[in-house]
């Protein structure tokens, strides 16, 4: 990785790299365990791992990560939600400190709306660049609205699970999933047994813009909590209903609580549709889990934020140093931040991000235009000149790790054209952060700089071994 942080003396070594050669290893001494792979394929052909009408593209090798490897990311969400706790609780709290951020003012009204509970940041998934030979790390982004992929990681190991290659690698390894349902439902029902108007036998609901939504893990999700006694639906935002009292979904039944997946620039696009919710939780109707404070974390200009003056103020010598360390330099994409003929002339360390968005959209990183097209980039965004904010920061060159390539249509193909030999594919890592505690890892992968799936971006299952 381009990005270094120094090390202390006893810096620990890893044995990821090892434990997935180990495993192609394994594949290959099955003759490539031809069987295994077409039947992880098949289960995931007829899974509920479906994003956007499509079932997702993986990897048959999962991304296997050893104890010290745990304990870097561990250290790392722990760290940054306390970070992030202080900005939100200082933009909350400090109207001078306000000032630095640039959101919509409909937007900034909502953020300052009284949440009635204790967790600032109940649910948030912080995707990072991890380098498996050192340990250092570097921030791609923080999701606080809407962070999905749990069921991707869920399908995905039940995919491998029953394979001869991982039957053998767990007889000789002890290994371990990520539990990312059962975790979240009990920290959510914690978190509301601590909000200011709970009533008895709450009835929950996860609402989103559900075109928008990864609308199959909702529903697993709502199946959980009810199961777990907290009777919760599935609800289009723009379904609900207020009259100044109760919250209601479409069927007409109170909602006491939600699970906001929606993020902030989609309620914004539906504002007009979006009132009864808005006004439910401004009338403190309802519990919403997380709130509209979220935004500070969801949006980019956070990173920013973090090397403001006004920030550094408050954080202490210790987290000062990790911002340093893990975020990279970021500026707003406008000729009175940043020396823009410099960016112009090294596009191969620059990558250019809006500063509210998701799924990669409008996302470019500089090695992966030429030089005629990065320019283009350059004037297209630079200055506000789509109408919105952009960034630029600097480039993270990605870990590469070994994959078998995705088994993408193996059931129709012969046994001798399915493909054997290993291949380096980028990693980018999404923490889980729930309320504080690292709950486990969205493991994703891809051939190109940008990592998502419209740029042939896969995920893989995460296990973590002895």
């Amino acid at each position: 990785m381009t990005h270094t942080a120094p090390q202390p003396a006893d810096q620990p070594v890893f044995k990821n790299a090892a434990y997935t050669q180990e495993y192609i290893d394994i594949a290959e001494s099955l003759d490539g365990d031809i069987p295994g792979r077409r039947a992880a394929r098949a289960y995931m052909d007829s899974s509920t791992a479906i994003v956007h009408h499509r079932v997702v593209s993986t990897s048959f090798v999962p991304k296997l990560y050893d104890a010290a490897s745990r304990q870097v990311m561990r250290e790392v969400v722990e760290t940054t939600h306390r970070i992030l706790c202080k900005v939100m609780q200082h933009y909350l709290d400090d109207a001078e400190y306000r000032k630095i951020f640039d959101y919509d003012p409909r937007l900034a009204e909502l953020i300052l709306v009284p949440r009635g509970y204790d967790a600032l940041l109940p649910f948030a998934r912080f995707d990072i660049f991890l380098d498996e030979n050192t340990g250092d790390v570097a921030f791609c982004e923080f999701n606080g609205d809407g962070s999905s992929g749990m069921n991707e990681n869920r399908e995905i190991t039940h995919s491998v699970e029953e394979t001869a290659t991982f039957k053998e690698f767990a007889r000789r390894h002890h290994v371990e999933g990520c539990e990312l349902f059962d975790a979240w439902v009990r920290e959510f029902a914690a978190i509301y047994a601590t909000y200011e108007h709970r009533v008895e036998n709450p009835r929950f609901a996860i609402c989103d813009y559900l075109q928008n939504g990864v609308v199959d893990e909702f529903h697993l999700f709502a199946k959980r909590f009810t199961e777990a006694g907290h009777p919760c639906t599935v609800c289009d935002v723009r379904d609900l209903t207020f009259d100044g009292e109760v919250l209601r979904d479409k069927e007409g039944q109170p909602v006491h609580a939600i699970w906001r997946r929606c993020v902030t620039n989609d309620v914004l696009e539906f504002w007009d549709e979006s009132q009864a919710l808005i006004e439910a939780v401004k009338a403190q109707k309802v519990a919403l889990i997380g709130s509209f404070a979220g935004h500070i974390v969801h949006d980019k200009q956070i990173f920013e934020a973090l090397f403001n003056p006004a920030t550094q103020a408050f954080l202490t010598p210790e987290e000062i140093a990790f911002v340093e360390r893990t975020v990279p330099q970021t500026r707003y994409l406008d000729e009175k931040e940043v020396d823009l003929d410099a960016v112009r002339a090294d596009k191969d360390a620059w990558i250019i991000k809006p500063t509210d968005a998701y799924g990669a959209a409008d996302v470019y990183a500089g090695c992966f235009q030429t030089q005629e097209q990065w320019e283009q980039i350059i004037e297209k965004f630079a200055n506000g000149a789509a109408g919105a904010p952009f960034l630029v920061q600097r480039y993270i060159t990605p870990f590469k790790t070994q994959i078998l390539t995705p088994d993408d249509g193996i059931a129709d193909m012969a046994d001798d054209q399915v493909q054997r030999e290993p291949v380096l594919y980028n990693n980018l890592e999404g923490l889980y952060c729930y309320n504080g505690t690292f709950q486990g890892i969205f493991s994703r992968l891809g051939p190109f700089p940008t990592i998502s799936k419209p740029m042939k971006g896969i995920t893989c299952a995460t296990i973590w071994v002895d």
